[in-house]
């Protein structure tokens, strides 16, 4: 017995060593600084977004124990992540997608928020598909463990059993649980954050609040609810479309509108500036109607130093909700 454990204490020296140089000490904040993966070896670095708190004067602290200034690119509050890029040639971690991870298995959990590199061990305690934050991001797979998340590990890596990265750590996406945000969504987001310096959001200039179908209705489409539209903004895509209040959106785009924040998420970046189907219940009729989706202006405090002001749509500033249930300007 005391060889197995041994042999395994040693495997898991072995983790944390061959991914000590793809983990950066990320001080953007006035507390305790936090922790960054090298994204890319030409000098990007992911890193949760609540632990950069400036836009300007950011330093990373590297594997080989130099200080590097570091310019903000971009951010995305909604799925708590940060791109950061330093002028430096860096040791991008090897990242893996979570699709062969298995509720139980073991995995590392990595900070540096100082000069060395912190681990702490757990089990994948949850997985599922694609879910929603409570600040309307998506992330493409739900990845929950048990890992204590010491202060200064947000932002750090999530490391499987066989050396790979599998996402990065946050305390930021739900109150006192440890998520991952996986492969597959940190790479949506860099790509957007270094393409435009923020998420491109869509809109068509819309409130909405969820409502029942008629039963034939319910019964034709296979859902039994869709969204009301309870106001309409002048100028706006839903306006130019010929949406009207009380139509009720059923489908986007081919897709299933079933509730307010379903609606949210079918407006996401890649159908900015597109022209989509837009199926409406009127008058106790189904009708089909073409929008081009609109961008909603990136609010000021998602902007990166270098790129974050340009790219900005003509969308309203408004949003948020008015009165229960209904939600303004999608």
């Amino acid at each position: 017995m005391s060889e197995i454990l041994n042999t395994l204490s040693q495997e898991l020296a072995g983790l944390v060593k061959a991914a000590s140089p793809s983990l950066v000490r990320v001080e953007a904040r006035r507390r305790l600084p936090a922790t960054g993966i090298v994204w890319s070896n030409d000098g990007y670095i992911v890193t949760s977004d609540h632990g950069v708190e400036r836009q300007d004067g950011i330093k990373i602290g590297l594997d080989s124990g130099e200080t590097v200034d570091a310019d903000l690119v971009g951010r995305d509050p909604s799925t708590d992540i940060a791109l950061l890029k330093v002028e430096a040639e860096l040791t991008a971690a090897q990242w893996s997608p979570v699709d062969a991870l298995n509720v139980g298995n073991l995995a590392l959990a990595l900070g540096r928020p100082g000069d060395n590199v912190l681990a702490t061990m757990g089990v994948i305690g949850a997985l599922d598909g694609e879910w929603q934050t409570r600040a309307g991001g998506k992330i493409d797979h739900y990845v929950q463990t048990d890992v204590v998340m010491y202060p200064g590990f947000s932002g750090g890596a999530l490391v499987s059993a066989d050396n790979q990265v599998l996402g990065m750590m946050s305390s930021g996406l739900a109150r006192g649980m440890s998520l991952a945000v996986p492969f597959a969504t940190l790479e949506r987001v860099t790509t957007d954050l270094k393409e435009h310096g923020h998420i491109k959001r869509g809109f068509l200039g819309v409130g909405v609040q969820p409502v029942a179908l008629p039963e034939n209705i319910a019964e034709d489409l296979g859902q039994e609810t869709g969204v009301m539209v309870v106001s309409v903004e002048p100028e706006s895509p839903a306006a130019h479309a010929g949406i009207v209040l009380g139509d009720v959106i059923v489908h986007l785009d081919g897709e299933a509108v079933t509730h307010v924040d379903g609606l949210l998420m079918l407006l996401m970046g890649e159908r900015v500036g597109k022209t989509v189907n837009v199926k409406v219940l009127r008058a106790g009729q189904l009708q089909d109607v073409d929008a081009t989706v609109g961008e909603r202006e990136a609010p000021a405090h998602e902007g990166g130093s270098r790129r974050g002001r340009r790219g900005r749509g003509r969308g309203p500033r408004g949003g948020g909700f008015r009165g229960r249930g209904m939600r303004r300007w999608r």
